[in-house]
């Protein structure tokens, strides 16, 4: 059995198990931690960091976890609304001017937050490297109309999800959602989650591995609309190799290329889990938090073609809230337990070919320590 590192609790051994499991079968390099009340019970890796099986995965290997960075890009937005610097019933133009073009003056924060912006999209957009020009971006979200009257219905805004609550921030802040990211979550509790990740990191980064039998030439694909036909995808299509270039490191797109690890993913979001604190780090009120599993939407999402329930920010699964990446990673928050989970490996499978509940699995051996 492959030999997994790291502390955990007697009564969450399961969760050992289970990456110990995963890494036998499908993973090559993983991570996973669990946070009861703001303080870690479990803290494990193992296996490797490149897909020869040559190097290590060490405490301190990170690698992109892809959409699971929209669970951190909607933490600075709600300690914003906290701070009484930002209402999230108020329309985005109240922060942003330019934004109230083309039918978008009634789109409000919580509808960017929501995904029910009717912005799912940005218009024009052919080239992975078009998403490193932060400007040129988001003057095209402000100037394109939405595809349904915002707030009516939902469609997963996959990348622009990060420059619409990102630019609100920066209006808000004067700062990038990566620079406040950084300054006002990261540091404060120890984090070692980047957002924008500078070259002294590099050395320290796990590139993802494409599925099983794929190339890096694997791309991220629209899925299909609400009728099962497929769905134009109106984007550039992501592929592995641009998820593990230096260039995507050093771009700011918080909706997808956030790096870390499971120890960093579980920390920063056991904030919200726990009432607004972690580790002795108070970062909002407790009321602060409630947006984050108060339900904005139910129904149908015209971009994932399934129901979804989400939030401010997060989707809500039952009695938990959170979000997972194209690939696999995941964090899950439970604010009855105040537990949070969270999974992060290299070795990615495409759901269209392959079952993956490997992030579920380390979820449920958490609540097995639970009870």
């Amino acid at each position: 059995m492959t030999d997994v590192k790291g502390f955990c609790a007697p009564r969450f051994e399961a969760v050992r198990a289970a990456l110990g499991a995963l890494l036998d079968k499908d993973d090559v390099g993983a991570s996973a931690a669990v946070y009861v009340n703001g303080e870690p019970v479990v803290d494990i890796w193992g296996g490797y960091a490149d897909a020869d099986r040559s190097v290590s995965w060490e405490r301190d290997t990170i690698t992109g976890v892809n959409s699971t960075t929209k669970n951190m890009t909607a933490l600075c937005a709600l300690i914003l609304a906290d701070r009484g610097e930002l209402d999230l019933s108020a329309p985005v133009a109240a922060y942003w001017p330019e934004f109230a073009t083309a039918g978008k003056e009634n789109v409000l924060v919580r509808h960017v937050l929501s995904h029910t912006a009717g912005l799912p999209d940005v218009s024009g957009l052919t080239a992975v490297e078009e998403l490193y020009d932060w400007e040129s971006v988001c003057a095209a979200l402000a100037a394109q109309a939405p595809d349904w009257v915002p707030g009516t219905s939902a469609g997963y805004h996959a990348l622009t999800f990060g420059f619409l609550v990102g630019e609100i921030v920066r209006r808000v802040t004067g700062r990038s959602l990566g620079e406040f990211f950084a300054e006002e979550v990261a540091e404060p509790l120890g984090a070692d989650f980047h957002i924008g990740l500078s070259p002294e990191h590099d050395h320290r980064v796990t590139p993802l591995i494409p599925p099983p039998s794929l190339t890096d030439e694997y791309a991220a694909t629209a899925p299909p609309g609400p009728d099962g036909a497929p769905r134009e995808n109106t984007g550039a299509a992501i592929r592995v190799k641009d998820a593990n270039s230096a260039a995507w490191r050093r771009a700011q797109i918080p909706a997808v290329n956030g790096f870390g690890n499971a120890r960093s993913v579980a920390l920063v979001q056991s904030v919200l889990a726990n009432r607004g604190s972690a580790g002795g780090v108070r970062l909002l009120s407790p009321q602060g938090c409630e947006p984050a599993w108060q339900e904005e939407f139910r129904g149908g999402d015209r971009v994932l073609g399934t129901p979804m329930s989400w939030t401010a920010g997060f989707g809500k699964f039952g009695n938990t809230f959170g979000w997972g990446g194209w690939g696999g990673s995941l964090v899950a928050s439970d604010p009855d337990s105040r537990m949070t989970v969270a999974y992060v490996m290299n070795q990615m499978i495409d759901r269209d070919r392959q079952e993956d509940n490997r992030g579920m699995e380390i979820i449920m051996a958490a609540y097995s320590g639970l009870h």
